[in-house]
C-alpha cells in the first residue's frame, strides 16, 4: 500500500516513483516513515530536473556554437570570444527544473515555498547575468563600429549594468519578503542620502563622463597632460570611477573622472590630428657681439645659400629689409638681422619643418641672458623626429653663428677648434640646407 504525505502529488508519475522507493526503504530495512519519503522523492526529482536541465544547456549549447562557428562571421567569432552564449546558456537549467515542480511537490506546502523561492532567485540572478553580457557585447560592439572618436562611454555601460543589478536586488528582496517592488522601493526614499553617500563617487564619475563625452573633451587614446597631478601621457581606459593615463615612463596614473571637468587639462589631440607638432624655443646671444653690418660681413657669409639673394633684394627695394622675399625676414642692419634671414630661408628648406604652417625667426625681450632669437615652426609629431629637428635646427644656430660675428651668451655655446682643424665652421655649402 502506497501511503503520499501531504507533500508528494497524486499522479501516476508520482505514484509510481513511490513505489520504487518505498521498495528502496524495504530493500534497506527502514520503516516508511512519511519525513523520509518527502526527502528521497524530493531529492530523486530534484537531482533529475538539474541533470536534464543541465543536459539540455550543454546540448543546447554546443547546437548553438556550431551554428554560430559555420557562418565564419565577425560577429559569430566575438560571440564565442566574449562567451556571451556560455552566460545566457545559464538560463536553461532553472527553466527546466521549474518545468518539474509539478512531478515534485504539491504547490500549497512550506517545503514547496521555499524550494519555489530559491529556485525564482537563482532565475533572476543567471537572467540578470545573460543580461549584462549582452549588454557588454552590444557596447563593445558599438564601441569598435561606431565610436569612430573613441569617447569615454565604458561609464555610462556600468551605470546601466549596475542599474540592471540594483533592479534584479530589489525584485530578489521582493520574492524573499513576499513584498510588492514598489513597497520596496518607497522604503528606500528615506535612505536616499546615505545611498548618495556611498555611491557619491560612482554618480560623479557617471556625470563627469556624460560631460566628457557630449563636449568631447577626452577620447581613448589621446595625449593629456593634467598640471595638477604627474598624469602625462597616453589615455588608456575611461570608466566610470577611473581614468587611466599610461605615462612616458609605462607608469600607469589613475584619476577620478570628475578631476579633468573640475579642473584644466591640456589634450595634445588637434596636435595629433594636424600632423605637425610646433617648436618655440629660443638661443640667446651675447648683446655685445651684434653689431652693423659691413661689406666685409657680407662678403664672409655670401657663399651661404639664400644670402647673397636676400641682400641683392633688400638693397634694390631701397629699404633695409624686403617683406618680398616669401617668408624670409630679416634686416641688412646688423649682423643678427642678416642672420635672421638665413635661418628664415634654412627653415623654409629644411626637409622636416612644415612650410604651410607659420616660420617665425623673431627677436625677443633683451633680458640679463641676452638677446633672445626665437625660432618658431612645425615638425613632425614622432617624438624621436621631433626631438631630433629641434637638435638640428639649434645646432645649425650654435654651428653657423660666429660666420656672422655672434656670439651664444651663454658659457655652453663656444666655438672650439680641434687640433689640427681650422677655427672657421665648414661651409654652409655642405651643410643641409
Amino acid at each position: 500500500m502506497i501511503i503520499c504525505s501531504g507533500i508528494i502529488p497524486t499522479h501516476a508519475v508520482a505514484s509510481w516513483l513511490l513505489t520504487h522507493v518505498n521498495s528502496f526503504l524495504d530493500s534497506i530495512g527502514l520503516e516508511h516513515n512519511p519525513t523520509i519519503q518527502d526527502i528521497i522523492y524530493v531529492a530523486i526529482i530534484t537531482v533529475f530536473a538539474i541533470t536534464v536541465g543541465w543536459a539540455a544547456r550543454w546540448v543546447i549549447l554546443q547546437t548553438t556554437r556550431h551554428i554560430v562557428a559555420a557562418y565564419h562571421t565577425e560577429v559569430g567569432r566575438e560571440l564565442l570570444e566574449q562567451r556571451v552564449l556560455t552566460r545566457c546558456s545559464h538560463i536553461i537549467p532553472p527553466l527546466v527544473i521549474m518545468a518539474f515542480i509539478p512531478f515534485t511537490i504539491v504547490n500549497d506546502t512550506l517545503l514547496s515555498h521555499i524550494f519555489m523561492k530559491v529556485l525564482v532567485v537563482y532565475t533572476i540572478v543567471v537572467a540578470t547575468m545573460a543580461l549584462a553580457s549582452v549588454m557588454s557585447f552590444c557596447w563593445m560592439r558599438f564601441d569598435k563600429r561606431n565610436n569612430t572618436k573613441n569617447l569615454p562611454l565604458q561609464g555610462i555601460l556600468n551605470v546601466s549594468i549596475g542599474i540592471l543589478w540594483i533592479i534584479a536586488l530589489i525584485i530578489t528582496i521582493s520574492v524573499i519578503v513576499d513584498k510588492s517592488p514598489a513597497t520596496l522601493l518607497a522604503g528606500l526614499g528615506a535612505f536616499a542620502a546615505a545611498l548618495m553617500l556611498i555611491f557619491k563617487d560612482s554618480i560623479l564619475g557617471f556625470v563627469a563622463g556624460i560631460q566628457l563625452s557630449q563636449n568631447d573633451m577626452l577620447r581613448v587614446g589621446d595625449w593629456i597632460v593634467v598640471p595638477s597631478t604627474i598624469a602625462n601621457g597616453i589615455v588608456v581606459d575611461v570608466s566610470l570611477t577611473a581614468v587611466k593615463v599610461q605615462n612616458w615612463d609605462n607608469t600607469i596614473v589613475t584619476l577620478p573622472p570628475y578631476t579633468l571637468v573640475s579642473t584644466s587639462f591640456q589634450n595634445w589631440r588637434g596636435m595629433s590630428d594636424s600632423g605637425w607638432r610646433l617648436i618655440s624655443r629660443n638661443f640667446n646671444f651675447d648683446t655685445d657681439s651684434i653689431l652693423p653690418l659691413t661689406d666685409e660681413m657680407i662678403q664672409a657669409v655670401s657663399d651661404l645659400p639664400g644670402v647673397a639673394d636676400f641682400v641683392a633684394e633688400t638693397r634694390k627695394s631701397g629699404t633695409s629689409y624686403n617683406p618680398g622675399v616669401a617668408c624670409v625676414n630679416g634686416t641688412i642692419d646688423t649682423n643678427l638681422g642678416l642672420f635672421r634671414a638665413y635661418m628664415c630661408y634654412y627653415l623654409l628648406h629644411h626637409p622636416l619643418v612644415a612650410t604651410d604652417q607659420q616660420i617665425l625667426v623673431n627677436l625677443k625681450a633683451p633680458g640679463a641672458e641676452g638677446m633672445p632669437l626665437q625660432i618658431y615652426c612645425y615638425t613632425t609629431t614622432a617624438w624621436t623626429a621631433y626631438e631630433a629637428v629641434q637638435s638640428d635646427i639649434f645646432e645649425h644656430i650654435a654651428l653657423m653663428c660666429p660666420r656672422f660675428g655672434l656670439r651664444a651668451a651663454s658659457p655652453d655655446f663656444r666655438e672650439v677648434s680641434l687640433p689640427g682643424t681650422p677655427a672657421q665652421p665648414r661651409p654652409a655649402a655642405t651643410d643641409k640646407a
